[in-house]
């Protein structure tokens, strides 16, 4: 999966509140808390751009990023507590294309998260195939064993917007501000749009695969990745 942000941190309470708010601002983000967590990341995730820590349970981030920076050119944001000057040019001089001090603003990051992102666009024509359908999330077009299904525009972005968070739970608050751009909407308004997106997509509605409840909280969009 292609995530445009890898938080690597072992404050787990800090990485999960950082990756919650990305999430929710609509940047898909993922967080591993150690240096062997982000090795098994790797063999079937990617990210756009990461967000990493120094001082790591098992490892040291300025070594972790100047190996990085042997394979790939993935812009890479050092977060740390250390805040001496030499500390940041090192982070800099390593390969770091970024470095922000903690206690961090969560609104400040995300604007700088967001900034490199656009100057790092993901070119990718990313088609994402699940059964008999077809997602082509750069033409925006939903086909079904070859021809184009026909969608109304609320359930267009919230199977888009599942897609895009695939295989991660996305919870009912966070489709009420992201695709319906309310703080609240009827439950039962998103429950009757999930029932049609699956009367579409679906082989048995009544026994879905894809389009997951996870009761109580929200839907996870469930699919195998190539």
């Amino acid at each position: 999966m292609l995530y445009d942000c890898l938080i690597i941190e072992d404050e787990k309470p800090l990485a999960i509140n950082t990756c919650k708010y990305l999430n929710l601002s609509e940047v898909s983000a993922k967080a591993v808390f150690n240096i062997q967590e982000f090795y098994e990341f790797k063999k079937e995730n990617r990210a756009r751009l990461i967000l990493l820590d120094i001082n790591l349970g098992d490892g040291c981030g300025y070594n972790l990023c100047k190996q990085l920076r042997e394979e790939t050119q993935v812009p890479i944001i050092f977060i740390s507590s250390l805040t001496s000057e030499e500390s940041i040019l090192l982070g800099l001089n390593v390969g770091g294309d970024d470095f922000i001090c903690k206690p961090y603003s969560l609104p400040v990051l995300l604007a700088k998260v967001k900034a490199i992102l656009r100057r790092f666009p993901n070119n990718n024509h990313e088609v994402i195939t699940f059964g008999d359908c077809c997602i082509d999330l750069k033409e925006e077009t939903v086909t079904k064993r070859g021809n184009i299904l026909q969608l109304k525009h609320m359930e267009k972005k919230l199977l888009f917007y599942l897609t895009k968070n695939r295989n991660r739970l996305v919870e009912k608050q966070e489709l009420f501000r992201q695709v319906w751009q309310e703080a609240y909407v009827g439950e039962g308004t998103l429950n009757v749009h999930i029932r049609k997106l699956r009367e579409k997509i679906e082989e048995n509605p009544s026994n879905p695969v894809y389009i997951i409840t996870e009761y109580g909280k929200g839907y996870m969009f469930k699919i195998k990745e190539e």
